[in-house]
């Protein structure tokens, strides 16, 4: 596989040298023509509150929804008159318990042409729940999370900072162009600032084992790494909380986030290159929380049965341990 690194060593900032690629892949950037980096100027989609937006630190409510209004008007009574039986509320029937293991395994065998990982873990504790390829995948962006919580943390260190500029913007601005929108450029310069010794590095200080230039990740370590960055182990609150924000109403909310309700909240990061589609999600109802990480691969790309398939593997999880 070719080294990300092989195409941006010695040719310095504004320009980088790699091919442009449709709207997320990034494995590999493979040799091309020097594209100019744009102009500083506010970027569609990224400073806003558009579909593709989220702000820095932007928390999104939802709106409250009142109840139906009850109020009823009682005649008056006289002190014989029989009182009525009262109604008995309606109740509805009980929803049946879903096998998760039997579940999962189940649509796991009905999509075996593809090779599959999934890993489930609360993130308040106890052994995370592993089903399908437990091997490794090219990570394709759901690395771009390592990346980010690397940079932050270099920043909570005093050793970068993000209102230093970093190509034609701050580094603030990549770090939410690199997870929110998924740019490419924006992870290569952040990669670049840095260092990949020093990424490298970072991952086996919070127990992951990655290489840039390689880009593999075990669906577990994705899990893992959510795990920890929602709970606050990797990162102090004011950037976890910014990082969780870009991880909202993404430019690809096709996966994970299309298979459940409103009433659970998804901080996702996806991933797709040459037969490689994945998601890694934070789902959260309450005080309940998981972090789910669903790692695919196939001949097809985003077709509608890879679609069909993670959104039956995050909808039994989201009645098992949600609804």
């Amino acid at each position: 596989m070719p080294s990300p690194r092989a195409y941006v060593a010695g040719n310095p900032a504004p320009l980088l040298t790699r091919k442009a690629l449709p709207h997320e892949h990034l494995g590999t950037i493979p040799p091309g023509r020097q594209i100019p980096l744009r102009p500083r100027q506010a970027a569609p989609g990224l400073g806003g509150h558009g579909p593709g937006a989220a702000g820095r630190g932007d928390r999104r409510r939802r709106p409250h929804r009142a109840g139906p209004r009850t109020e009823f008007l009682a005649g008056p009574q006289t002190p014989w008159e029989e009182q009525p039986a009262a109604a008995a509320p309606a109740t509805q029937a009980p929803r049946a318990a879903v096998d998760l293991d039997a579940e999962i395994k189940r649509i796991l065998a009905a999509n075996s042409g593809y090779r599959i990982g999934v890993v489930l873990a609360d993130t308040h504790g106890g052994e995370p729940r592993s089903y399908g390829d437990g091997t490794e995948f090219v990570a394709a962006s759901t690395a771009k999370i390592i990346t980010a919580a690397a940079y932050y943390h270099l920043v909570e260190a005093g050793e970068k900072s993000l209102d230093a500029p970093l190509g034609s913007f701050d580094a603030a601005f990549q770090l939410q162009a690199m997870v929110n929108a998924s740019s490419n450029d924006a992870w290569l310069l952040l990669m670049q600032d840095i260092g990949y010794p020093e990424l490298i590095e970072y991952a086996a200080s919070i127990g992951i084992s990655y290489d840039p230039e390689q880009n593999l990740l075990t669906a577990a370590e994705m899990a893992d790494v959510l795990k920890q960055l929602s709970t606050g182990k990797l990162l102090n609150a004011e950037h976890t909380q910014e990082l969780l924000g870009y991880m909202q109403k993404t430019n690809n909310e096709r996966l994970i986030p299309a298979a459940v309700g409103p009433d659970i909240t998804v901080q996702h990061k996806y991933g797709e290159l040459e037969g490689y589609v994945h998601d890694a999600a934070l789902l959260t109802s309450g005080e309940r929380s998981y972090a789910l990480a669903i790692y695919t691969w196939g001949e097809d790309g985003e077709s509608k049965e890879r679609l069909a398939m993670i959104h039956g593997l995050t909808k039994v999880v989201a009645r098992a341990l949600l609804e």
